[in-house]
């Protein structure tokens, strides 16, 4: 029987066709390994260099809360009294009592509103930076207070309000809180942006039906939803902030809340 030796490699290969591959055995693709993320629980709380913002102002809001335990009655309530967001001090110096008002925690320490504040002001300035996680508060805590006090002013005008709630006694960071929680849902991934706010909205709508303080209570709802309304800034900041380009594919720098 006559034999014949094996075609070399390549002989089955078309002449004049460039680019072609050479026949050769199949070698299957390396597989990925998996590995799975480290758990590093340090981070949910706020650091001098990676979330400055945060612990900065965690210190101020330690040393006001402080004040507020030890100091006499009478000097506490006065201090409340002047931080205040009211009508009569929004009309007479809105800038003062703005930002007066957010050293304060109603509640002291022990509120509620301070954990959610390490906590969700941690998580947004580690992912948009804390002159932008700032921009976020601030505007939660300012738009939801002027649109909870501005009817007051005017249904006092209209007569519908005694004068006295000129004078209603408001000041806190709760506003703030709810708007960075609202605006740090949209850069969690689903599982967790939909229960956190879902859960968020369901104990503030459940504060409201209690209407024990019921313009609060609609102010934290407002803020929640200033936050949420902020979700296509607040993911182009993140974008920025890890050195991604915009959507278009522009090195052109993305808007920052006039942050440069």
């Amino acid at each position: 029987m006559e034999r014949t030796a094996p075609d070399p490699v390549g002989t089955d290969l078309l002449d004049g066709v460039p680019h072609q591959r050479a026949a050769g055995p199949w070698v299957p693709p390396a597989r990925r390994r998996l590995v799975p993320p480290r758990v590093r629980p340090w981070r949910l709380l706020p650091t001098p260099a990676g979330t400055p913002f945060t612990f900065g102002y965690a210190v101020v809001l330690a040393v006001t809360s402080l004040i507020a335990a030890l100091a006499p009655p009478s000097l506490v309530y006065a201090l409340y009294q002047g931080s205040s967001t009211d009508v009569a001090h929004l009309v007479r110096s809105p800038a003062v009592v703005l930002l007066a008002s957010a050293l304060w925690i109603a509640g002291g320490v022990l509120s509620p509103y301070s954990a959610a504040f390490l906590l969700v002001l941690t998580a947004l300035e580690r992912r948009v930076g804390g002159a932008r996680a700032a921009c976020v508060f601030l505007a939660g805590h300012v738009l939801a207070t002027l649109a909870t006090e501005v009817p007051v002013g005017l249904a006092v005008l209209a007569g519908r309000l005694p004068a006295t709630s000129l004078h209603r006694l408001d000041y806190g960071i709760s506003f703030g809180v709810a708007a960075s929680t609202g605006a740090l849902a949209g850069l969690l991934r689903p599982w967790l942006r939909w229960p956190l706010l879902a859960g968020t909205a369901a104990l503030l709508l459940d504060d409201l039906l209690a209407y024990t303080d019921p313009m609060t209570d609609w102010g934290h709802l407002t803020a929640l939803a200033i936050g949420t309304a902020a979700w296509p800034v607040v993911r182009r900041w993140a974008r920025s902030a890890h050195g991604t380009q915009n959507p278009r594919g522009s090195s052109r720098p993305l808007p920052t809340c006039g942050v440069p």
